[in-house]
């Protein structure tokens, strides 16, 4: 029998399997649908891969974009992971952007790296303390945290939108936006010429982290009794509710990090709505990740790149943008029709 490490590692690759095999099969489907429209898919997809990977500017532009997809989605997948559906991401990650944008524009003026520090922690502040108020209420007053974190999303957004319109929006922009952030806070550059910023070298150690957490330490082991039997972790002396409310503290401050790097890294400033689909596609990219935070790398990547290219498809096959999402929605239709297999099979 191999070691444990080695099982762990094959089972890794294993989940990796029903994700690639539906995106294949999201990406046939889609095909067809271009054919009906009367255009050319390989064309299409063609444009799709070349407006992600090519040139360095396009293949940074789709780092970037990836980068809060993961660092949401290793949260998410922590969460699943112990039976906490966490899907208030959007509020988290929008709610981050906002403290790192008021610590950037209102702290001491610092040198460059204790300045971005200090706007990051903020983030991670409040998208723990947004995700912190779900866990409470589910605690305390017994609603679902289903229903808790889809709520305080809406109000997350709507105190960004209403903060935007009053002290901390730009006067005379036209559009609800904050000032440009100072420039000691902002990300610092990876490759020079280019807009890749080092938040993707956090989301590649938020990773590594969420995986050492996972399946090596006391805290991993917890989450994962808990999600696989709540009878047994009682037994075992595991508490829910600690555990509950310190995985949402954990991926509410992974969301508020994400926020934060959007701002600092992209942005250089707070707009509205800048996080709308962040936190509902990384429900998404954990499922499709298997929940393993290894795995939700590849799958964070694919929904980035794939947002990055969509509109060089639109321009040059006349596909219209929205496709994208098609492709995005029928992946996770296969991979929840896989996991209801595996799933019917096991109880069989």
């Amino acid at each position: 029998m191999p070691p444990a490490s080695q099982r762990v590692d094959l089972a890794a690759v294993r989940a990796l399997a029903p994700p690639l095999l539906a995106v294949l099969l999201a990406f046939g489907v889609t095909g067809i649908l271009i054919v009906a429209a009367g255009k050319n898919p390989l064309l299409a997809y063609w444009s799709l891969a070349h407006g992600a990977f090519g040139s360095w500017d396009r293949i940074a532009v789709g780092l970037n974009r990836a980068t809060p997809y993961a660092l949401t989605g290793v949260g998410i997948a922590l969460c699943f992971r112990a039976r906490v559906i966490n899907i208030g991401g959007e509020g988290q990650l929008a709610l981050g952007g906002l403290a790192a944008t008021w610590v950037a524009l209102h702290m001491v003026p610092a040198p460059r790296p204790i300045a971005t520090l200090c706007a990051l922690g903020g983030g991670v502040l409040a998208g723990a303390a947004w995700a912190g108020l779900a866990a409470g209420i589910r605690l305390k007053r017994g609603v679902h945290e289903v229903l808790a974190t889809l709520l305080l999303n809406f109000v997350g957004l709507l105190i960004v939108s209403e903060v935007l319109q009053g002290d901390l929006g730009e006067p005379g922009s036209g559009f609800p936006q904050s000032p440009l952030l100072p420039a000691a806070s902002w990300l610092g550059r990876l490759v020079r010429g280019t807009d890749l910023h080092v938040g993707v070298l956090i989301a590649l150690a938020a990773v590594a982290v969420g995986h050492v957490a996972l399946w090596r330490t006391p805290f991993g082991f917890r989450l994962r009794i808990l999600g696989a039997s709540a009878p047994a972790a009682a037994y075992a002396g595991i508490s829910p509710a600690r555990a509950l409310m310190s995985v949402m503290l954990l991926s509410g401050g992974l969301a508020g990090l994400a926020g934060a790097i959007e701002v600092l890294g992209v942005h250089y400033r707070l707009i509205d709505g800048f996080a709308h689909g962040f936190g509902f596609n990384a429900v998404a990219i954990a499922l499709l990740g298997g929940l393993n935070p290894l795995a939700v790398l590849p799958a964070g990547l694919f929904f980035g790149f794939l947002e990055t290219g969509a509109v060089a498809m639109q321009r040059a096959v006349g596909v219209p943008t929205p496709l994208v999402a098609v492709i995005q929605g029928l992946t996770m239709v296969f991979v929840l029709s896989a996991m209801g297999l595996t799933a019917g099979r096991r109880r069989v």
